[in-house]
């Protein structure tokens, strides 16, 4: 029964299974640069992405490439799915969750065709970003990783 109110252990998980990679190996300086903060990026294995934190789904971009969430602490994160993928407005994506949904760590936040997509020569290497609240460096090293599997 106190165990109901007991506070969630704050943690970073993988978002989708893949190679994980720094920052500053994306192909995009708007990422590379940390221009929207720091964070981490995982090439996709498959076409199904979690939510690498807890808390409120702020921002679901119609599109379904980028989700910004915020925890309960404030944290910002935005997790973008690929490389100028706004470009196919919303085109192989199919978003899972709502702007103002709660998200848990590791809960399907987003599925896409990543067969179709590579196709037509779309990158989809995932970026999980920081742009506020978090003031973290990371530093994670390349290797491969599960979805859901703790980072941070």
């Amino acid at each position: 029964m106190f165990g109901l109110f007991k506070k969630e252990e704050f943690m970073i998980v993988a978002p989708v299974e893949g190679e994980l990679i720094p920052l500053a190996e994306v192909a995009d300086g708007v990422f590379s640069e940390k221009i929207m903060g720091d964070g981490f990026a995982v090439i996709p294995a498959n076409g199904e992405v979690c939510a690498p934190l807890s808390g409120t789904a702020e921002t679901v971009f119609p599109t379904g490439h980028a989700v910004g969430i915020k925890t309960r602490d404030g944290i910002e994160c935005i997790v973008h799915i690929g490389l100028d993928t706004v470009e196919l407005d919303g085109e192989g994506f199919h978003p899972l969750i709502k702007q103002g949904d709660k998200v848990k760590v590791g809960e399907p936040m987003v599925r896409f065709e990543k067969e179709a997509l590579e196709q037509k020569g779309y990158k989809l290497t995932t970026m999980v970003v920081f742009p506020s609240g978090y003031d973290h460096q990371f530093d994670l090293g390349k290797k491969k990783v599960t979805s859901g599997e703790r980072l941070v």
